[in-house]
């Protein structure tokens, strides 16, 4: 079909316009103003497309049934070609690797509190600080113990009753609701003669001890407590029958891993193989382990973390924490409280601390300090003597918790340091490194160094057990010098560190 366009000539109205008469205003008798003149455009007319008919007939011609083919053919084609790629991604990728299995108790720091008056002046005032210890990332507060008992006399023992100076058992309920609330688990120290000089008592009273503990557990755990501690495992379990204890704890368990219950138990004085033993034979959820205090060398550190790693899921690891004390008793510095933060958050097992040493709270001679509040608050501006003393400490406090809470963060977020594997890289007397991976995620090394005087480490040379490659550089994550900047990278064949530093390295999974 074609369109056909009728040109017509162009037609004047009247006369030219030039042989028109003119009127005196210089319009042309017929109206119009000289020089105009009036042009019919030529009419075109619209293509409405093609009918129904038409378009049936054109379909049905060979030309387009074998361009339709074609196209049916080219789609099919680079559909199965996706599909055929995108299976051999999937079958050629390297798999992930199982995560294992995971209870409350291994996903976070636990936080002990041995003595509630010199923390918040008793029971009642531990739930007035949960807000500020919920900002720490901890798991499990471990309170106690503050049952009634007489120091060496097991006629005066209650393990069921709270001391009345610590106290009620309606202020401990106000604290396990809360806790609840906040995600934070609870667990409560049973340790029976825990102001006198053996934990039991004496060795003819552990069984008879034992099953009271045994009676107030389960007492407690109905209550709400999440977990039940116990002090010298090695006695309780070498002279008493633990069983019943175990079934009590377990037999409390209700649906979901987040209601289990745990035993926790604490080893001292005990060799690398005698705390594995400990771990696989009591039955004991996690054992709190004083090895870090007892061995001062990274040599001796690094074999008790080379026999140990495996059974990280139940080994809990404190710098005097299994003692009840502050770890500036052991690190005399707020440098070296630091680097003791970064060495316990990145090791395998859980860190287990003990009220104040998110601050590095000083023991100034005391058993239990008194902790420190109000960190906001500004006592230089109240302009009395000393005061810019107290200011200084104020800052030193308020860094060190920065610190403890950055690696907090760090350790629930990356699975290389919540459960990643361990691999040994160099030690000396006074300095240790090591590396944790995991699967495909960020890897990332530890170095520290606690001697007077610094140290060069040479990382990039050092063997693993699976030939695991090193980069020649790694990104600086944390570190205690000023000078080693975050995210700046260093040369592991030659790593410095100063008297009293460490630093967190991470290179990422390459393949």
């Amino acid at each position: 079909m074609t369109a056909e366009v009728d040109m017509k000539d162009v037609e004047l109205n009247e006369l030219d316009p030039e042989k028109q008469p003119m009127t005196a205003d210089g319009q042309s008798v017929s109206g119009e103003k000289n020089g105009s003149v009036k042009v019919k455009i030529p009419t075109e007319e619209a293509f409405t497309g093609l009918s129904k008919e038409e378009l049936m007939k054109v379909a049905g011609t060979p030309g387009w049934v074998r361009t339709r083919w074609v196209l049916l053919i080219l789609f099919w084609l680079g559909w199965v070609g996706m599909l055929a790629g995108a299976i051999a991604i999937i079958v050629k990728a390297p798999r992930c690797k199982p995560i294992p299995e995971m209870n409350w108790w291994n996903q976070g720091p636990l936080y002990q509190i041995s003595d509630v008056e010199a923390f918040s002046e008793g029971l009642a005032g531990i739930e007035q600080k949960l807000d500020s210890v919920n900002q720490l990332k901890v798991k499990a507060l471990v309170l106690g113990p503050f049952h009634t008992v007489q120091a060496d006399q097991p006629s005066t023992l209650n393990l069921k009753q709270i001391d009345p100076t610590q106290g009620s058992e309606k202020d401990l309920i106000a604290v396990l609701e809360k806790a609840r609330k906040k995600g934070i688990s609870v667990v409560l120290d049973l340790t029976p003669n825990y102001p006198g000089a053996s934990p039991w008592f004496g060795t003819s009273d552990i069984n008879n001890v034992l099953d009271r503990v045994q009676e107030a557990a389960e007492y407690w755990l109905k209550l709400g407590v999440d977990g039940i501690k116990i002090a010298d495992l090695a006695t309780a379990s070498n002279a008493g029958d633990l069983s019943q204890l175990l079934a009590v704890v377990k037999g409390n368990d209700t649906d979901g891993d987040a209601e289990k219950k745990m035993l926790m138990g604490v080893a001292q004085g005990v060799s690398a193989a005698e705390l594995s033993q400990l771990v696989n034979t009591t039955g004991a959820d996690l054992v709190l382990s004083d090895l870090l205090s007892a061995k001062s060398q990274g040599g001796e550190r690094i074999n008790a973390l080379n026999i140990l790693h495996a059974d990280q899921r139940s080994l809990a690891w404190g710098l005097g924490a299994a003692q009840g004390d502050q770890l500036s008793k052991r690190a005399v510095s707020q440098a070296l409280i630091r680097l003791y933060q970064l060495l316990l958050f990145t090791m395998p097992g859980t860190p287990v601390f003990s009220y104040g040493d998110e601050i590095g709270l000083q023991m100034d001679g005391e058993k239990s300090p008194k902790m420190v509040w109000n960190l906001e608050e500004d006592p230089a501006a109240e302009g009395a003597p000393g005061n810019e003393t107290a200011e200084a400490q104020r800052k030193e406090y308020v860094g060190v918790r920065k610190w403890f809470r950055s690696l907090s963060d760090l350790r629930g977020k990356e699975r290389s340091l919540l459960y990643g594997d361990y691999y040994t890289l160099q030690s000396s007397v006074s300095s240790l490194a090591f590396l944790r991976l995991w699967d495909q995620s960020e890897r990332y090394i530890t170095a520290v160094n606690w001697g007077n005087a610094s140290e060069t480490l040479q990382l990039a040379l050092a063997p693993t057990a699976e030939k695991v490659e090193l980069p020649k550089m790694a990104t600086v994550k944390m570190s205690t010098d000023p000078e080693m900047e975050t995210d700046s990278t260093v040369d592991l064949d030659k790593l410095t560190l100063g008297p009293g530093q460490g630093v967190l390295l991470q290179f990422p999974y390459n393949g």
